[in-house]
């Protein structure tokens, strides 16, 4: 495999750099309260009980913190805190993993009389609509967590979720619907849909790992009808520009959307040794190598020729190549990745505040730089991702080192 020679890192300092990153996530991200009290929801996403959420947004210039799509963040969080103990030992991680769990348990209708008995109310671009993207990327910390501490009620929230989105979401043919309102008990199609009403997602592999947990074959079915379809709408190479969040009319292409897309074409090859599903992971992790800066970084705006605007840099996005780049490493049993995922991880612990004058940084991951406003004030701006990706990273990368 690799070393941290290789790397060209600092064992310790990567595993501080991760323990520090875990101590912002619990004591300075991670609401304490069940109403919010210092925070603003400027969404005004319709949680009662925001206990074990992830304080998401973070502007340095105003001092004050503010929320996007706390489930899916939440999830995460709670995915990066237990990875992080395997190595770190330490029972905070599992505790505050616990609290965040507990948030999304919250936001779970465990009502089975209800007709969406199952749905995470997964609430991101309005504060009453729920986004399917939003509940599968939440799921995978349940899952995650549920294996850490054999929680299995965990697992009930997750197939739950799944069937609510196998019945509810899924319109066949590899996509999936998208916002659905819970008051109105129906899906709106958002503007940025297009002409399909849907997209297909992927994301974290969910459906297959809900196969492997339960054998239902509908989980299977659907996970393959998903990534076959995104084999036939790839473009460019590793990406998908066609499909939402990315933006076809202007060539760019979200910094996390080949990682989204582009992970589950591994779980596909290792459940089928298909290759066609293996080259694609490979096409994504190629995408991510030339999209990477010389310090190691990326762009959230960067463009379909791999030109970039000067500013909104996207640590969240160099964090999780460096996740594709490792698993594909293990796989393919070469070196061909190990250079860009030492300088990611670098980048990554040289974004991190280490000694702030603002406390609410002290260990958080700097997510992006924004462009000048015509003041002097600063122009950092904290999202909880660049933290929660680099700790999963981290991690990942310490596990598999082989020295």
């Amino acid at each position: 495999m690799f070393g941290f020679k290789d790397l060209g890192l600092d064992p310790s300092q990567l595993t501080e750099a991760m323990r520090l990153a875990c101590d912002w996530l619990i004591d300075t991200a991670q609401v304490k309260t069940e109403k919010l009290t210092i925070e603003e929801d400027s969404k005004h996403h319709q949680h009662k009980n925001w206990r074990g959420a992830t304080r998401g947004e973070y502007s340095v210039a105003r001092g004050k913190w503010d929320f996007f799509c706390p489930i899916w963040h939440t999830g995460q969080a709670v995915k990066a805190l237990t990875l992080a103990h395997k190595i770190l030992k330490d029972d905070r991680l599992l505790e505050a993993a616990k609290l965040g769990a507990d948030f999304i348990v919250n936001e779970s209708i465990r009502d089975k009389s209800d007709p969406d008995y199952g749905l995470i109310l997964g609430y991101e671009d309005y504060g009453d609509g729920v986004n399917t993207s939003a509940i599968m990327e939440c799921l995978d910390g349940l899952i995650h967590l549920s294996e850490a501490t054999g929680k299995e009620e965990l697992w009930d929230i997750v197939i739950d979720a799944l069937n609510w989105i196998a019945n509810k979401a899924y319109m066949g043919k590899g996509l999936l619907r998208d916002m659905y309102m819970p008051r109105e008990r129906t899906f709106k199609v958002p503007s940025w849909a297009g002409s399909a009403g849907g997209r297909p997602l992927g994301d974290d592999g969910v459906f297959l790992r809900g196969y492997y947990k339960t054998g239902d074959e509908r989980f299977r079915q659907i996970f393959f009808e998903v990534v076959n379809r995104l084999l036939q709408d790839e473009y460019p190479p590793g990406n998908w520009i066609r499909h939402p969040p990315c933006d076809p009319e202007r060539g760019l292409i979200h910094p996390r959307h080949a990682y989204w897309w582009g992970y589950p074409m591994i779980m596909a090859y290792e459940e089928t040794k298909d290759d066609k599903y293996l080259q694609c992971a490979i096409r994504s992790a190629d995408w991510y190598a030339h999209a990477q800066r010389k310090d190691g970084g990326m762009f959230r705006g960067t463009f379909i020729d791999f030109n970039t605007n000067s500013f909104g840099h996207a640590t969240s996005g160099i964090a999780c190549a460096t996740i594709m780049w490792i698993e594909l490493t293990r796989i393919l049993n070469d070196k061909r990745y190990v250079e860009p995922m030492g300088k990611a991880l670098k980048y990554c612990m040289m974004m991190q505040f280490r000694n702030p004058r603002d406390q609410n940084l002290k260990g958080a991951i700097l997510e992006k730089v924004l462009e000048p406003d015509g003041t002097d004030s600063s122009p950092y701006y904290i999202r909880d991702l660049g933290t929660i990706f680099f700790i999963q990273a981290a991690a990942k990368a310490i596990m598999s080192l082989s020295d």
